[in-house]
């Protein structure tokens, strides 16, 4: 046979972790490995590979969780990663049963537990690998109840791999507690520490031993230690001692992702205060609380405004007079705000009214009168409540701004204030925001310091927030990757695998 006839040799498919924390999830023996801090440290890969150990035991089988349906199948999500890595080894994908099989017959599911009684979906089941990506997405009872189903026929004693971001109110930051520094100062008592909720490097990879005795925990540097503190009148075995340990990781232990899309890590620095201390730095103690969105001191304040520049009016709207049952009623605020082309947004001014609709009505026109003569191409925005109410008094301002380009955002669901002031937080986190100098100044800074508080106006940060979102929101033309009743197929087939389980 000629060398030009011979078969070409097939390509080598090597998968390795990288040296480092990766190396060290794949390495740790203990029953529960929890893996995470920062984004980007690798994490969800790290759990699709997992199984990949066992891909030619017949009888093995892993569950994959997400906390929703949709988390698995979003766009560059478990779903697709695995679609990119489990067919190089031959497997073979069932979509209804969103379940992948080898060759040889081992299998790795994707499921979800999006309510606490999803969990009853698993009564009799038999898994030999759980695995939990955003950990501290899932409730406790959630977490635990799957662990009791971890049982197996396939010679793989039953283990449990988790990948989580920082939430400093999940049960995960108490069940981690030993692995993250919980000393606020230094020894003086005085001097702030800067490791405060950050993990303690030494104890990385650091498998712990556990018993859990209703919710409070047991335990030990050892099997034995823990043993021997079990709780008196219950059957406890040895073997029902568990190990644990957490591997911290963070963008800089991921090359692969660093040398591959060098913009991530500027996208983290785009969030806000609180988000960049969790997913940036890893800290577990970093909360939303007031000062943590907005400083007056993250921003600049100027005389002047460029001309040249993208404008909007945003309107938070309230309708209620000052009364003996409702002496401090919400306002209605209007933002001004003016995005210039080099990005940098302005604050120009903020105007509000505590009145009856008729009042806030011809505050609202009379306004878009005066900011027209001066800037002809301005926005105004409205928000719209997106019930029947809410379009009805939408048309009610199209009519009353026929001539003016209005633009109605609509706006539901008040826990989330702190999501939709986030961008805007951002911009002046990283030093992108100027403030026109005016006496509105100082309330609307402290506004924005005080947020979130319990019972502090925040109608300035809605408006605020609001202004940024409408004159940044994506164009109409994007389009998404896959259709709605694609999605609503995929999820429906998903939930009739679960529940015919």
């Amino acid at each position: 046979m000629t060398a030009a006839s011979q078969p070409a040799e097939r390509p080598v498919l090597k998968i390795a972790p990288q040296p480092g924390p990766q190396q060290q999830f794949f390495e740790s023996l203990a029953d529960i490995v929890i893996y995470g801090g920062a984004a980007g440290g690798g994490k969800s890969w790290s759990l699709l590979v997992e199984p990949l150990r066992h891909i030619s035991n017949r009888r093995f089988g892993a569950v994959i969780f997400r906390r929703t349906s949709k988390q698995v199948f979003n766009e560059g999500g478990l779903w697709d990663e695995a679609s990119e890595l489990y067919p190089k080894l031959g497997a073979k994908s069932n979509m209804v049963e969103a379940t992948w099989t080898f060759p040889a017959g081992a299998s790795v599911s994707f499921a979800h537990l999006q309510h606490e009684k999803d969990i009853y979906i698993y009564q009799g089941a038999q898994i030999a690998l759980a695995e939990f990506d955003e950990l501290t997405h899932f409730t406790k009872k959630q977490f635990f109840y799957i662990l009791s189903r971890l049982r197996s026929m396939s010679g793989v004693r039953p283990y449990v791999r988790c990948s989580t971001n920082p939430d400093a109110d999940s049960w995960v930051a108490e069940l981690i507690a030993w692995w993250i520094d919980q000393d606020e100062f230094l020894p003086d008592g005085v001097t702030p520490n800067r490791r405060y909720g950050l993990p303690i490097p030494e104890r990385a990879a650091v498998v712990r031993y556990f018993l859990k005795d209703g919710d409070r925990y047991i335990w030990g540097a050892t099997r034995e230690e823990v043993y021997e503190q079990r709780p008196a009148g219950k059957k406890i075995e040895m073997r029902d001692v568990k190990s644990l340990t957490f591997i911290p990781a963070a963008l800089e232990d991921n090359q692969i992702l660093v040398q591959k899309d060098p913009d991530y890590r500027g996208n983290l620095l785009m969030q806000d205060a609180v988000e960049q201390a969790r997913l940036l730095d890893g800290n577990w103690k970093t909360r939303k609380s007031a000062g943590m969105y907005f400083k007056r001191t993250w921003v600049e304040v100027v005389d002047v405004v460029p001309a040249q520049a993208r404008r909007i009016r945003y309107w938070e709207r309230a309708a209620t007079e000052p009364n003996p049952d409702n002496p401090d009623p919400d306002w209605t605020r209007g933002v001004l705000l003016a995005q210039a082309p080099d990005g940098v947004v302005y604050v120009e001014d903020v105007i509000g009214l505590r009145g009856a609709p008729g009042e806030v009505e011809k505050l609202i026109l009379n306004t878009a009168k005066v900011d027209r003569e001066r800037y002809p191409d301005i926005i105004i925005g409205i928000e719209q409540d997106p019930a029947a109410a809410g379009k009805a008094e939408a048309n009610s301002y199209l009519k009353l701004l026929a001539g003016f380009d209005v633009r109605m955002f609509p706006v539901s669901g008040k826990g989330q204030k702190v999501t939709r002031f986030s961008p805007f937080s951002a911009q002046a986190y990283g030093r992108n925001v100027k403030v026109k100098q005016g006496l509105w100044n100082q309330e609307w800074f402290e506004e924005l310091e005080a947020f979130p508080t319990v019972g502090v106006h925040d109608d300035q940060v809605d408006a605020t927030g609001g202004a940024y979102n409408a004159l940044n929101a994506p164009s109409k033309e994007e389009k998404p990757r896959a259709s709605a009743q694609d999605v609503k197929n995929i999820q429906t087939a998903f939930m009739r695998r679960l529940k015919g389980r």
